[in-house]
């Protein structure tokens, strides 16, 4: 393969690992939310925060051992700080748009779970681009 498809090749490949990591980190974002709203009777915006803290924590772990497994081993818990704090944006627009659909649609136990759904599409390409140039470099 050329230099350009091998690059080509490697980001694709990146970011369907990246993908399937997300799927693992929704599950867990989802999982823990309902736990929260309903164990622990917390909110719906602070059940959000922590589902989506125990999430992106989950998809550091999984994309530092797994994605991007090739790239600065440096400082697990610097790290760790770092890809919170690069993916609080993504985060913002994620738990942002969770916001706008449990202020604005029918009380549902369905509603987090559309709300976590969309909001997890909407800072997904976000987090990917700033993993892979900030973070796992």
């Amino acid at each position: 393969m050329s230099k350009i498809s091998d690059i080509k090749y490697s980001l694709a490949n990146q970011f369907i690992r990246f993908s399937g990591v997300g799927v693992v980190a929704f599950v867990v974002d989802v999982a823990v939310l309902y736990c929260g709203l309903y164990l622990l009777e917390l909110d719906y915006f602070s059940g959000r925060i922590l589902s989506y803290l125990m999430a992106a924590s989950t998809s550091w772990y999984l994309n530092r051992n797994f994605t991007f497994v090739e790239s600065d081993r440096s400082s697990p818990i610097k790290q760790w700080i770092l890809f919170l704090a690069a993916n609080g944006i993504g985060g913002l627009v994620n738990v942002g748009t969770y916001s706008i659909v449990m202020v604005y649609s029918v009380d549902s136990i369905l509603s987090p779970l559309i709300g976590t759904v969309l909001g997890s599409i909407a800072g997904l390409v976000f987090n990917f681009s700033a993993s892979r140039k900030l973070i796992f470099k």
